[in-house]
Order: C-alpha cells, then sequence, then structure tokens
C-alpha cells in the first residue's frame, strides 16, 4: 500500500469514527462530447453527518441529477474523492460498487422502479437476494420493512393493485431493507398527486426521526422544507449550503 492510498484509509476511517456518512473531496464530473468538455460537477466539496435531513436543489443543468448519481455509485467520478460511511468509493471497480448500492445505499425512485408481477412482499426482498440472505430471513426483514411504512395489509398485492402513493411506500420499504447507511430519494412525489406526495414526505419526516440519514434531489420548494439543510447547485458547483431547522 503506498503512503498516499495509506493516508486516504487513514481518512475515511476518522471520518467514520466522526459520524460523517458522505464526505466529498474536489468531486468533478466531465463529460467529453466530440471536442468540447462538459463540467456537469466542478469541484464539489460536501459532508453530510449521520442523522441528517438534506435536499439537493437546483435548476435543470445545474448538475443535481449528476451529483445524486456519483452519490449514489451509479456513476463515478472524473476526478476527486468521494467516501461513504469510511469507505473510499471514488476508487471502487463495478462489482465493489455495485456491493455498495445494494448495502449502503436504500433508492427511491419517482418512477417506483418495482417488478410488475411481483408481490410488493418480493419487490422490497430484492436487495436480500442480491446480498445473499436466507429466505426465511428475507421474509422476515421484508415484513419488518413493509410494516415501517404502514403496508403490512398490502403485502400481497401486485403493483397493479396499489395506488401511487402505496407504490411508493413499497419502494421505501425496499430501500429501508437492508438497513442502509442513506436513504437517496430522486424527486419521490413527481409521479404523485399534492395529498398523496405529503403522505410520502410525511413518512420520510418519520423515518429521519427514526434517525436515517436522508437525501432528498427535488426541484420542487414544498418538498424541500421538510429537510434540515438545503444544498443548492448552479453550473455544477455548490452556490448555496444552509441548515434551514
Amino acid at each position: 500500500m503506498t503512503e498516499a492510498v495509506q493516508e486516504k484509509v487513514e481518512r475515511g476511517e476518522q471520518l467514520k469514527k466522526d459520524g460523517i456518512v458522505i464526505r466529498t473531496y474536489e468531486l468533478w464530473k466531465t463529460y467529453i462530447m466530440g471536442d468540447q468538455e462538459i463540467h456537469a460537477v466542478c469541484g464539489v466539496n460536501l459532508e453530510m453527518k449521520r442523522g441528517e435531513y438534506v435536499a439537493i436543489m437546483g435548476p435543470s443543468g445545474s448538475g443535481k441529477s449528476t451529483l445524486m448519481n456519483l452519490i449514489g455509485c451509479l456513476d463515478t467520478p472524473s476526478k476527486g474523492d468521494y467516501f461513504i460511511n469510511g469507505r473510499l468509493v471514488s476508487e471502487m471497480n463495478d462489482d465493489e460498487l455495485a456491493a455498495i448500492r445494494n448495502k449502503e445505499i436504500g433508492f427511491v425512485f419517482q418512477t417506483f422502479n418495482l417488478l410488475s408481477r411481483a408481490t410488493g412482499l418480493h419487490n422490497v426482498e430484492l436487495p436480500l437476494i442480491y446480498a445473499g440472505m436466507s429466505a426465511e430471513q428475507r421474509i422476515e426483514r421484508a415484513k419488518l420493512a413493509m410494516q415501517q411504512v404502514d403496508l403490512a395489509h398490502r403485502m400481497y398485492h401486485k403493483p397493479s393493485e396499489l395506488s401511487g402513493g402505496q407504490r411508493q411506500r413499497v419502494a421505501i420499504a425496499r430501500a429501508l431493507v437492508n438497513n442502509p447507511s442513506i436513504l437517496l430519494a430522486d424527486e419521490p412525489t413527481g409521479n404523485l398527486d399534492s395529498a398523496t406526495g405529503a403522505e410520502i414526505m410525511s413518512l420520510f419526516d418519520r423515518l429521519h426521526q427514526q434517525g436515517n440519514t436522508i437525501i432528498l434531489v427535488t426541484h420542487e420548494q414544498d418538498v424541500a422544507v421538510h429537510a434540515h439543510r438545503v444544498v443548492y447547485l448552479r453550473d455544477g458547483k455548490i452556490a448555496k449550503d444552509e441548515k434551514v431547522r
């Protein structure tokens, strides 16, 4: 192990001791478009502690989706270091990143991303199947997650038999089932009416009160107000980072 690598390992260990779940250092994402370089994320330095509730906001083209993909290990940075829960993920290979996505991050998407032919319970089980957990343990954990989102009475229904709000609750239960370090929600109310969206945001409030670390990526102010801190992006950079409660 080189001295530089050892230094990063020690830095990650210290971050974990300090309760810092997310830490980026000069994070860049650059796309090559013909003879042009498009800098979608430009030298972002960001720190989030365990138990925080953070909204990432910005206009279209601000870089918030790219930053979400980097934080969620769905993409790799062009430059810079990224630690999640003390582990340096910016230098991991695809298999290692897949393991991190499964264990450390619970994803909630605008479009739910549920298997249409599977029951709600089986959809929630999926991350545990990938993790290699036994069937008995999987079912027990998945049922508990469904209870957390007040959907135990609908666990054997398929997505087509559920309302939009119930489908999003299934997606949130799936995100919770592995006890991840962070819940990463991308426009979680984007496909819901306002009343159902308010119910989903109340559920996120409750999950935060139970100790979950939550990151919302949104362009909607009425969603962002639920967070305790808002990070505003513009042109790939952090324009403002403020606590709102």
